[in-house]
């Protein structure tokens, strides 16, 4: 049986689509969240997420479905969409005529399997989806092993998040908690608290970063809270040579992540 073919705007199924796209107050309520382009879509699958409907625009999508995602593996819930209306809902340009709704996923610390000399990043009242997706991001490709999101001021699964991180939002573990908790869960496994600050700091070059590690920083208008800084094993900074007296958040992370990355290398050889 062939998708439903959508040609209107109107379509109860396209206005709940922007809505959530919109919405993060609808997001938390359906438990679902959408996901754009062909390539978000396959990581998103093969990291362990649910598609709940599938939207697949077959002039710019070709007769292909990503992987995963074919009507039968979808329960049924796959629709066409016109090339007028597909670049209407679209958030963005160039996802190959593929939009998804995705069931959320929700980790807590104690879903966190760490290994001995863990990486972890966290991020503390980080406002900006865009900078939590690129630390996401960086992440990813660092190989971090978690990141913690406290006090979170965005939404997980904020489009714009989903986008900077390239769909590291969803193969990178990431657990929402407060700084309370995450300091116990830090400190309950051994982990040694860095905290990138500029106050009372040595370089970040300095400082061993092969052992179990968590990096952590602040959002970049207020920067961490006493409560880090009292936590922490050791404050760091990334020297500033110029006029300015700080780095992108995004930026920073993906310093110190690097930086842990080649000490343990190093220490390998």
């Amino acid at each position: 049986m062939s998708p439903e073919r959508i040609t209107s705007f109107q379509n109860p199924k396209l206005k709940h689509l922007l809505a959530l796209q919109e919405k993060s107050s609808l997001r938390r309520e359906t438990g679902l969240f959408v996901v754009e382009g062909r390539r978000e879509v396959e990581r998103c699958i093969a990291s362990g997420f649910t598609v709940d409907t599938l939207f697949i625009c077959p002039e710019i999508a070709g007769a292909g479905f990503p992987e995963g995602t074919a009507p039968s593996e979808a329960a049924g819930k796959v629709f066409e969409l016109s090339r007028a209306v597909y670049e209407k809902v679209a958030y963005r340009g160039g996802t190959e005529g593929v939009i998804a709704e995705v069931k959320a996923r929700h980790l807590r610390l104690e879903d966190l399997k760490l290994p001995e000399s863990s990486l972890v990043v966290v991020m503390e009242s980080v406002e900006k989806p865009g900078n939590l997706g690129a630390v996401l991001r960086s992440a990813d490709a660092a190989g971090a092993d978690a990141v913690l999101v406290c006090d979170p001021l965005t939404d997980l699964y904020n489009p714009n998040l989903i986008r900077a991180s390239l769909g590291a939002v969803f193969s990178c573990p990431v657990a929402c908690c407060t700084t309370a908790e995450a300091i116990a869960f830090l400190k309950g496994n051994g982990i040694r608290i860095l905290t990138a600050q500029l106050q009372d700091s040595k370089p970040y070059y300095g400082i061993d970063m092969t052992v179990g590690t968590a990096l952590v920083m602040g959002s970049e208008a207020l920067g961490l809270g006493d409560e880090w800084r009292k936590a922490a094993d050791a404050h760091i900074l990334i020297p500033m040579r110029g006029i300015v007296d700080s780095l992108n958040v995004s930026v920073s992370a993906a310093i110190l992540l690097y930086e842990s990355v080649r000490q343990r290398e190093e220490r390998q050889c």
